[in-house]
């Protein structure tokens, strides 16, 4: 069942009964009380349905109805927390909660509403993942079904949570989760909630063996730190540290990152507002960095971001190439997506060119650029941490359909820059296939000509972060380094 996201008949709840009246099977006599509205599961509640019925990513939706809630509702910093928590809590232990749940319900959970399943996963992450009591977790989730489902319906919820309730989170999970021993892919699947075929990908990727895998997938059920970016030339990390206060400490491996350890709004703070600093991983960071310090002969003032939606490493290398006089050109196929990279590198104090293009089929002259960046389209498997609902939607075809793009984008690159030059093949994936595979494809001249381009070791280039494998490209880890799952080759082209 964790190999399958949840493919649920989308189909309207059946209304509830009218305010006032008796519910289905009310008695009569009986007082009909009325449900009463908690904002704070309403509005969880109304971000998962968003998720479910119009494949929205929280990360999107979740702020504007945050907003909304404080102005409408007078949602506090303790609503907004409580209701991040249900929200991504429940999707990222989806796969553990429908294991549980369809233990306690009496038919397939594809048989049970999408809706009324919600209700049910954020009751079940309120009883095992929080430390809400009983009592008043499965209260809370049979009154939001009174107000979303009606009292019919409310009556069922009340019944599964029951059987929930009645273990712990190690109960179920000995109960449900097949014996290690037997089969160690489909245990680590239902124990941290990811399909099966991510499991034994991210395993491949570490090389097999059972170091690190139970590592990495509690590290993508974990909420990452907010990171912030002080674009160089333009803001500083002891600015962004002043104004945070305690809250905040430097990054562990960037030089111009810092970690919102407490959380915090970086709207709120005068340096993003004005696009003199940014939100980004340090993952992503570090691509940019190792790209900008990789050692070129010859002239260093073309650079190009093949791939630059939606604006973080361009405004990052625009930022370092500011600093060298050279200008930097960031490419984006998608038109809107490249007006978020304008607005990204708005107010650069170097030259800069955002346009909309498509990597594939450039319109730059081959040889143009000293130093090139592709942060390709991929799975996103290295950002599970960020996006848990995407391990529900990719599937093992998704590799195949990403192949031809990653590959064609890889062999422009080349052709893009100078005889010298350097190219940076990045993906947010760890997936053996995203990553070395379609570097070693490229220079072999698999699928199409041979590039000529050697590889560079970009391990010297990140000094002081450890644990970066064999080489001579670059996996960052969760779990390792505290980043996305960010995968970087750098090759410079030789004829």
């Amino acid at each position: 069942m964790t190999d399958q996201p949840r493919r649920r008949p989308r189909r309207t709840p059946a209304p509830g009964p009218a305010p006032g009246n008796p519910g289905r099977g009310g008695k009569p006599g009986r007082t009909y009380r009325r449900p009463q509205k908690d904002p704070v599961r309403m509005l969880a509640f109304e971000a998962l349905r968003a998720v479910d019925e119009r494949d929205a990513y929280a990360n999107l939706v979740l702020p504007p109805l945050l907003r909304k809630a404080r102005e409408d509702e007078g949602f506090d910093a303790r609503d907004a927390a409580l209701t991040t928590e249900l929200v991504y809590g429940t999707l990222r232990h989806q796969g553990t909660y429908d294991a549980i749940i369809a233990a306690c319900v009496d038919r397939p959970l594809r048989e049970v509403d999408p809706p009324v399943l919600d209700v049910l996963s954020l009751g079940a992450h309120q009883l095992l993942g929080t430390r809400i009591p009983t009592h008043a977790a499965v209260s809370a989730s049979v009154e939001l079904a009174r107000v979303v489902l009606g009292d019919g319906r409310a009556k069922f919820v009340n019944a599964v949570l029951r059987r929930v309730a009645s273990d712990g989170l190690d109960g179920w999970l000995e109960r449900v989760a097949p014996p290690y021993d037997e089969d160690p892919e489909a245990h680590l699947a239902v124990v941290h909630s990811h399909p099966r075929w991510i499991v034994s990908a991210l395993w491949d990727a570490l090389g097999g063996g059972s170091a690190g895998i139970e590592d990495l997938l509690a590290a993508d059920n974990e909420r990452p730190e907010v990171t912030l970016v002080a674009r160089p030339g333009r803001a500083t990390p002891d600015e962004l540290l002043a104004a945070v206060g305690e809250q905040a400490e430097p990054g562990r491996w960037s030089p111009y990152a810092v970690r919102l350890t407490e959380g915090g709004e970086p709207s709120a703070l005068d340096a993003v507002r004005e696009g003199r600093a940014g939100v980004q991983d340090e993952g992503s960071q570090l691509v940019a960095l190792a790209l900008a310090h990789a050692p070129l002969d010859g002239p260093d003032r073309r650079w190009l971001d093949g791939c630059a939606g939606p604006g973080g490493k361009a405004a990052l290398l625009a930022a370092l190439a500011a600093r060298r006089d050279a200008t930097l050109l960031a490419a984006e196929k998608q038109p809107h997506r490249a007006r978020l990279v304008g607005r990204a590198l708005a107010g650069n104090p170097g030259p800069y060119q955002v346009i909309a293009a498509d990597g594939t089929r450039p319109p730059w002259r081959p040889g143009t650029f000293d130093r090139v960046l592709v942060d390709v389209p991929c799975t996103g498997l290295g950002a599970l941490r960020r996006r848990p609902e995407a391990r529900w939607r990719r599937s093992p075809d998704d590799l195949a359909g990403f192949a031809p793009l990653q590959r064609g984008l890889l062999r422009e690159a080349l052709t893009a820059v100078r005889i010298g030059g350097v190219v940076g093949y990045a993906t947010c994936s760890p997936h053996p296939a995203e990553t070395r595979a379609v570097v070693e494809d490229v220079l072999k001249g698999r699928g199409g000509p041979a590039a000529t381009a050697e590889w560079i070791d970009a391990r010297p280039l990140l000094p002081g972060v450890p644990a970066l494998g064999d080489g001579p490209d670059i996996q960052l880890w969760p779990h390792l380094h505290g980043t996305d799952a960010m995968y970087l080759a750098l090759l410079r082209r030789t004829g």
